[in-house]
């Protein structure tokens, strides 16, 4: 029999639970991204890392915090913590191929479409691992032209993602793009959902391996969140952000005004060894020209 699929158990809790964690993931991941462009001397590999595994971590939890609101009402859902796990470790990595990609490369149009699409096939994946971690007393079928558009999406959403992440730099048009993010990666969950259908074996039960949503996700969901915090505690206090706001230009004139004053410094104290205090410039006086008779 056909079962009746709900994506919305609870409302717009976790739909909107899971937007916010969205853009947390991505709002985190620009900002890391711009530091690692702001200063060319610092350890630009730990920026992006820290970028990849935020943007990862943002879209894994969306999607499953997400999944808390899925529910087949004529059956249980358990999930596989292999492949729960997996689709974790999935979408840091994949991320994290884009984001060093265009960190270091630069964001032509080829590097931005070649990694825009590993990144989108990437991020699909995960979301179809964890649709494979379910088990339930049924089969799961999807419609294919709904799920080709779910990655179709997910590619344009990750090519836009990483598009900003080095072109953006200002505090609030990072946040602007990563309420952008939010949507492109919400929509992207949500239509590949609506590719779900299950045809129910039976209403009497039965047994299967693996943990409800609740005993698992909500204990999983813990790790990447306070991740995401502690990614959050280390943008706000970053000084070169702080100060610069993401204006290259505005971050570098403390450094410019420190390297003027020590340089001025070292010629006062070069000409007081030369000879004494130095005389003070005399008024510049035009010559006076001479008329001839």
């Amino acid at each position: 029999m056909e079962g009746t699929v709900d994506g919305f158990r609870y409302g717009l809790v976790t739909p909107l639970a899971a937007y916010v964690m969205a853009c947390l993931g991505g709002a985190l991941g620009l900002r890391c991204t711009v530091r690692s462009l702001l200063d060319t001397q610092s350890w630009k590999a730990g920026w992006l890392a820290l970028g990849a595994a935020a943007i990862g971590c943002g879209i894994w939890t969306m999607h499953f915090i997400a999944m808390i609101g899925f529910q087949v009402e004529e059956t249980r859902i358990r999930y596989d913590v292999g492949l729960t796990v997996l689709s974790l470790a999935v979408a840091v990595v994949v991320v994290g191929i884009g984001v060093f990609t265009v960190g270091y490369r630069g964001a032509s149009t080829a590097n931005l479409s070649v990694a825009g699409v590993v990144t989108g096939l990437g991020v699909a994946a995960m979301h179809y691992l964890g649709m494979a971690a379910m088990h339930l007393n049924g089969e799961v079928h999807y419609d294919p032209l709904v799920v080709a558009l779910s990655v179709l999406i997910a590619i344009i959403a990750a090519t836009a993602a990483l598009w900003a992440a080095v072109t953006i730099r200002g505090f609030l048009t990072s946040l602007g793009a990563s309420l952008i993010m939010g949507v492109a990666v919400s929509g992207m969950h949500y239509t590949g959902m609506a590719a779900v259908s299950v045809h129910v074996h039976d209403t009497s039960g039965g047994t299967w391996a693996g943990d409800s949503a609740h005993s698992l996700l909500l204990p999983m969901l813990l790790g990447p969140v306070v991740f995401l915090v502690l990614a959050g505690v280390v943008v706000m206090f970053d000084p070169l952000l702080v100060l610069g706001d993401g204006d290259p230009s505005r971050s570098a004139l403390p450094r410019r005004a420190a390297r003027t004053a020590l340089a001025e410094s070292r010629g006062s104290v070069h000409e007081n060894s030369a000879g004494g205090v130095p005389r003070p410039r005399q008024p510049y006086e035009a010559p006076q020209r001479t008329r001839r008779r």
